[in-house]
């Protein structure tokens, strides 16, 4: 675990190379701990896949007692005294009309469609972190019986809501953009919306959960199939 510099009033903690669940347990515990013992001192924290930005208030702290409070925060860290996260699920209506990828991923393999929809749906997905655009969560990690690799050339237009799948992670465009994942059904849940509290359905350490829908049950929550995907090249 290491913490360096990230600007003067801020230090980034690394916690490992490369994201795990352990690994994201581990940063809420000291998301956790740091907000015990110093949430007076705290602007904001952010937690990513293998890491956590410390922002601080220069008023209420210096860099040497904060890297110091940090030290202690971070002592004898116990991943297994973390929040666990709320459990979120998520509709999915998957579909050949709405996962235009689908057939690919079952054929990589040697699946059925139906197959990589069961997959999808039978475990839980943390979410490691929130990125690329407001409310798109990155979440792991994907079976890797449907694990895929991302496009060679990416879709200039994705539609929101639509579920993909990159190499073992998953996620849901929470609107409309370029994107090279594979797709695999829409969600009707807006991902992230300025207008509600809280913007945004998740946070990074919750658990998500898929849960398959029809599709009338995706019109009635508001799921809009009229946004067509580019075809992927």
């Amino acid at each position: 675990m290491k913490i360096e510099i990230a600007g003067q009033n801020a230090f980034v903690v690394y916690f490992a190379e490369h994201t795990s669940a352990a690994v994201s347990a581990q940063i809420q515990a000291a998301v956790d701990n740091i907000l015990g013992s110093m949430a007076d001192s705290i602007v904001d924290l952010v937690p990513s896949y293998a890491s956590l930005l410390v922002i601080f208030d220069l008023d209420r702290s210096d860099p040497y007692a904060m890297r110091q409070g940090l030290r202690l925060a971070l002592a004898n860290l116990d991943a297994t005294d973390a929040a666990a996260g709320d459990l979120v699920t998520l509709p999915v209506y998957y579909s050949l009309e709405s996962g235009p990828d689908l057939e690919v991923i079952a054929e990589r393999g040697k699946l059925s469609v139906e197959d990589v929809i069961d997959i999808h749906q039978q475990q839980e997905y943390r979410v490691y972190a929130i990125g690329f655009a407001p409310g798109f969560a990155y979440l792991g990690e994907v079976d890797e019986r449907i694990a895929a690799p991302r496009l060679a050339t990416p879709r200039q237009k994705v539609p929101r809501g639509a579920v993909a799948i990159a190499d073992r992670q998953t996620a849901v465009y929470p609107a409309v953009s370029p994107g090279g994942w594979n797709l695999i059904g829409r969600c009707p849940t807006r991902m992230f919306d300025p207008a509600s509290d809280p913007s945004m359905p998740v946070k990074v350490g919750d658990r998500i959960r898929f849960s398959a829908i029809d599709r009338e049950r995706f019109l009635e929550l508001g799921g809009d199939l009229g946004d067509v995907p580019d075809v992927a090249l």
